[in-house]
């Protein structure tokens, strides 16, 4: 790993033969690692999980994150092929009700139409496409939510939301359509790969040490706090059950789910030009 300075994003080699590399640039805001995958031999890229930057106090949607990526990427003089995230899993699954429709659209009160002509390009389950001389191949990653995927560039593995550093664990399954025996399979499928993947992880909530965003699959096996070797499937969804429900929503969920569904576009203006973000509320009393 290098990095030149603190607001420079780290950089890994990710191919023996030092053609592919990826630099890892973090979001503080919403602890999100924003990936750069690149062929040093034909300059071609791919950006995987980037974030739109929203404060929810003011209502207001910056580009700040994403401008520091534009300007790293000019700088290197990188052509970009392909935006990934983990939501082009949901577009096919269209026009049929699962999962958009049956777990998202009913949150927020949304129509079918809400989804049509989102996504550029559809992506399926060990599906391969080349980012210059590298090879992408797609990896679904139910459980987090149904739609989960990530990506395999040679031995370097983007787990997005499933599997977390040792020391945190897993992601939570307690969003629309999530699933802790999924989530268990989902794990298992990335520790089953050769011991000396890398697995770079969605987001880092560290506690006692720095913000990291990398590790290996023999290192989750030996040490993952809640799917290490030997981890029943009885005992990881018992855990995860009860974990999930001492936890708050995250502060951005219902802003995030709103834009991700849509490929980042923001919802639709009304008559009058304004954006709405909604918020589904839930009361025991009747007022």
């Amino acid at each position: 790993m290098t990095t030149t300075s603190a607001t420079e994003p780290w950089t890994y080699v990710i191919d023996e033969k030092g053609n592919a590399e990826v630099n890892c640039f973090f979001e503080p805001h919403t602890s999100t690692w924003q990936y750069l995958i690149s062929d040093p031999t034909t300059s071609q890229a791919v950006l995987v999980d980037t974030v739109l930057d929203y404060d929810p106090a003011s209502g207001t949607v910056t580009t700040k994150s994403a401008d520091r990526l534009l300007a790293f990427i000019e700088k290197k003089n990188l052509n970009i092929l392909h935006h990934l995230t983990a939501a082009q899993y949901l577009k096919s699954k269209l026009p049929g009700d699962v999962p958009v429709q049956s777990n998202f659209a009913p949150v927020y009160g949304l129509e079918r139409n809400a989804f049509e002509k989102t996504f550029d390009v559809l992506l399926k389950d060990d599906e391969e496409f080349p980012v210059g001389n590298l090879t992408c191949r797609v990896i679904h990653l139910p459980g987090h939510t149904p739609d989960h995927i990530g990506y395999v560039v040679g031995k370097a593995v983007f787990t997005g939301d499933s599997i977390f550093l040792p020391d945190v664990g897993s992601a939570r399954v307690d969003f629309p359509g999530g699933d802790a025996k999924q989530l268990y399979a989902s794990m298992n499928r990335l520790l089953s790969l050769p011991e000396d993947y890398k697995l770079f992880v969605g987001h880092d909530y560290p506690s006692g040490r720095n913000y990291d965003c990398v590790t290996t699959v023999g290192e989750q096996r030996k040490l993952n706090k809640h799917g290490k070797v030997g981890t029943t499937e009885e005992a990881f969804i018992d855990f995860r059950k009860k974990r999930d429900d001492t936890l708050g929503a995250p502060r951005l969920l219902h802003p995030s789910l709103q834009v991700n569904i849509r490929a980042g576009k923001l919802p639709p203006a009304d008559a009058e030009g304004r954006v709405w973000m909604k918020i589904p509320v839930r009361s025991s009393i009747g007022i």
